[in-house]
C-alpha cells in the first residue's frame, strides 16, 4: 500500500513538473520572443537617432532627457563652412566689417551726428567681395605650403602674413575705399603716403600674436573665422583710418 502511495505521489509530481514546464514555455517562449523583437528594434532606432541627431520617439519609451542635444548654431555654421566655404567665410567677414564700422562710427561721432550707412556698406562690401574670399585662399595656400602646425612652421606662416598678405591687403583696402569715395590718382597716393606706414606699423604690433594663435591651434577650415574674429578690433581702427579727411594739401 505504501508502494502504491509513493507511486501515485511520483506520478502526480511528474505530471505537475511537465505542466509547469509547458506553461513556462508558453509564457517565455512565445511572448518572450515577441517582446524581444521590439526591444532590439528600439535599440536600433535609438542608435540611428544618436547618429543622425534626431530625438527618439516617446512611443519607444525614451524620455527627451536621454536624447542627444541639438546641433545648434555652431554645428550649423561648421557644416556651412565645409559645404560652402567661400560664401560662408565671405558673409562672416562682411558681417564683422559691418559691426566694426558701426562701432568705429559710434566711438568717433558726436551725439548729434547720424551714422554714415554708405560708409558701412562700403566696409561690408569689402569684407564680402575682397577680404573673405582672399582669406579663404590664403589660408589654404599656407596650409599646402606649410602643412605642419609646429612652432617653426607657425613662425614661417606669421612672417609671410606680415610681409606679403598684410601689406598687399592694406594697400588694396585704402585704395579701393578711396576710389569708392570718388578719389582718384594723386589723392589716393597721398592717402597711402599718409596712412599706409602707420597702419603697417600698428599691424606689426597687433597681428603677430593673433596669427600665432590662429595658425598654431586651429584647423585650416576655421582659420578665416578666427582671423575675422581678431580683425573686429583691428577693423575698427582701419575703418577710422580709411575714412579720414581727404589729404587735399598733400595731393596738390
Amino acid at each position: 500500500m505504501s508502494r502504491a502511495l509513493f507511486r501515485n505521489i511520483a506520478v502526480d509530481t511528474a505530471r505537475l513538473i511537465r505542466r509547469n514546464a509547458a506553461a513556462s514555455t508558453d509564457q517565455y517562449g512565445k511572448t518572450g520572443v515577441a517582446q524581444s523583437r521590439p526591444y532590439f528594434r528600439s535599440r536600433q532606432l535609438l542608435e540611428r537617432a544618436k547618429e543622425t541627431g534626431v530625438s527618439p520617439s516617446p512611443s519607444l519609451g525614451f524620455s527627451s532627457s536621454s536624447s542627444p542635444s541639438r546641433i545648434g548654431f555652431v554645428g550649423w555654421y561648421l557644416g556651412m563652412v565645409k559645404s560652402h566655404p567661400v560664401v560662408t567665410k565671405s558673409v562672416t567677414s562682411s558681417l564683422i566689417y559691418i559691426a566694426a564700422d558701426l562701432s568705429s562710427q559710434t566711438i568717433a561721432k558726436t551725439s548729434s551726428e547720424s551714422y554714415d550707412l554708405v560708409r558701412t556698406a562700403r566696409m561690408g562690401g569689402y569684407g564680402l567681395f575682397v577680404l573673405g574670399p582672399t582669406l579663404h585662399y590664403w589660408f589654404n595656400f599656407m596650409s599646402r605650403l606649410f602643412p605642419k602646425q609646429d612652432l617653426i612652421t607657425t613662425f614661417k606662416k606669421m612672417a609671410m602674413g606680415q610681409t606679403i598678405y598684410g601689406p598687399i591687403m592694406t594697400v588694396i583696402f585704402f585704395s579701393l575705399n578711396a576710389s569708392l569715395q570718388g578719389e582718384r590718382g594723386s589723392v589716393i597716393l597721398a592717402r597711402l603716403k599718409r596712412d599706409l606706414l602707420p597702419a603697417l606699423f600698428n599691424g606689426v604690433m597687433y597681428w603677430p600674436l593673433c596669427d600665432f594663435i590662429t595658425f598654431r591651434f586651429f584647423p585650416v577650415h576655421l582659420q578665416p573665422l578666427v582671423s575675422n574674429s581678431f580683425s573686429y578690433v583691428w577693423t575698427i581702427y582701419m575703418t577710422y583710418m580709411a575714412n579720414r579727411e581727404k589729404p587735399v594739401a598733400i595731393s596738390t
